[in-house]
């Protein structure tokens, strides 16, 4: 589990094809804090750390993982957001993020309202029921709350720190970004539908 509060922006080192998927070395200002078996959020996919070396650590992604986000176009120089796994002490100043992509979109637009910047998304459709004016989304693992929502895209303010501490200055209009809606709707939405299934069961009866 995470908050979706990125802790540094770490560098792809090498990427290895193997029969799995790929495995990736990467270099971070964490490393203290990183040990083999440790959940790492990647850009907003929960990967584990499986071994250490010096400043940099190594993790493997499946092949649906590649698939199913945008960790499969990282390549050595590539540049990604870490967060490590929420502790019990820890505040809660984002929200809750599983580190599990429910897809990928695409940066419409980019435009910059005094120091903030405004950002426009384009989201698959099978996606789009979970997005609300005021509500929580993950864009590669940043907690943002969504500042408005059009016929086919969202908006999200983006303040000046989290402009410039995390991958967001780094992507242009047409570049992909990894998705996690809020899992409270996605929660809501099972129980609506059992809740459904019991009512046409009872009115079976």
């Amino acid at each position: 589990m995470f908050t979706g509060l990125i802790k540094d922006i770490g560098t792809i080192k090498k990427v290895i094809p193997n029969a799995t998927g790929k495995e990736f070395i990467i270099e971070t200002k964490l490393i203290s804090e990183i040990k083999p078996d440790d959940s790492v959020a990647t850009n907003g996919v929960c990967l584990t750390a499986t071994k250490i070396e010096g400043s940099q650590f190594h993790m493997q992604a499946v092949h649906v993982t590649l698939e199913k986000t945008s960790i499969g176009h990282l390549k050595p120089g590539s540049k990604v957001n870490l967060e490590l796994a929420l502790r019990p002490i820890d505040r809660l100043g984002g929200h809750f993020v599983q580190g599990h992509v429910n897809g990928t979109g695409k940066m419409k637009s980019v435009k910059k309202l005094g120091n903030n910047y405004e950002v426009e998304i384009t989201p698959p459709k099978a996606l789009f029921k979970y997005f609300i004016n005021e509500g929580s989304v993950a864009l590669d693992g940043i907690s943002l709350t969504i500042a408005k929502v059009l016929d086919t895209s969202f908006v999200v303010s983006i303040i000046p720190h989290t402009w410039d501490h995390t991958i967001l200055h780094t992507k242009k209009v047409g570049d992909t970004l990894n998705i996690e809606v809020d899992m409270m709707a996605k929660y809501l939405e099972n129980f609506m539908k059992f809740q459904n299934n019991d009512k046409k069961l009872m009115d079976m009866i």
